[in-house]
């Protein structure tokens, strides 16, 4: 069944996070990795060049063949995952993360040829490998305090890019996960009321 990669998938703040993002439940036995029909690679590039315009620079994302690439982006994505969520949890890089994830991004930018976002004039629209586009999302994040802001989300697991002005946010999407988790306290502080009354 194809995803339909509405907006709430891009609420990672950056590419490189969407893209870890795509396996759902990471960790729980009920996860499900969107990528595994390699054809949502495709699809999730083409909403990605909309949602990801500014950190793409309007540049279009290309995924010449999936099926070819797919090894490639997926070991790219786990390595995002390793070396992001690891600092997220424990505010220090995992052991061997970065460089799982260097290499990983050396074969996705060899991969994508011309990867530089920046620039103007004619070459700054030439399209981009999706992988060499991920590539440089996650290598963006290694600067300055980008990746000191990167949250797991308190409902889905997601990871996201932390923008507020005070580093607070405990969601992904407020919207969906913060009104999710809202659901659940007011259910829960509901039956607790029952059960007292009975």
């Amino acid at each position: 069944m194809a995803v339909d990669w509405t907006p709430h998938r891009f609420s990672g703040g950056a590419l490189a996070l969407d893209t870890a993002n795509t396996v759902v439940l990471r960790g729980d036995p009920r996860g499900f990795d969107r990528f595994a029909d390699a054809a949502e690679i495709a699809r999730f590039a083409d909403a990605a060049a909309h949602h990801r315009g500014e950190e793409l620079v309007g540049r279009p994302i290309v995924v010449a063949d999936a099926e070819a690439m797919k090894d490639g982006v997926v070991e790219l994505r786990e390595a995002i995952d390793a070396l992001f969520r690891g600092r997220a949890a424990g505010n220090r890089t995992p052991a061997g993360a970065l460089p799982r994830l260097l290499r990983a991004c050396a074969v996705a930018l060899e991969g994508g040829k011309d990867a530089a976002f920046a620039g103007t004039g004619p070459a700054a629209a030439e399209p981009v490998a999706f992988e060499a586009a991920v590539a440089m999302s996650a290598l963006s994040l290694l600067c300055d305090d980008a990746s000191q802001r990167i949250r797991i989300c308190a409902n889905c697991n997601w990871l996201f890019l932390d923008r507020s002005r005070n580093g607070s946010r405990i969601w992904c999407d407020m919207a969906v996960c913060g009104n999710r988790q809202k659901a659940r306290r007011h259910y829960g502080r509901r039956r607790a009321e029952e059960k007292k009354h009975v």
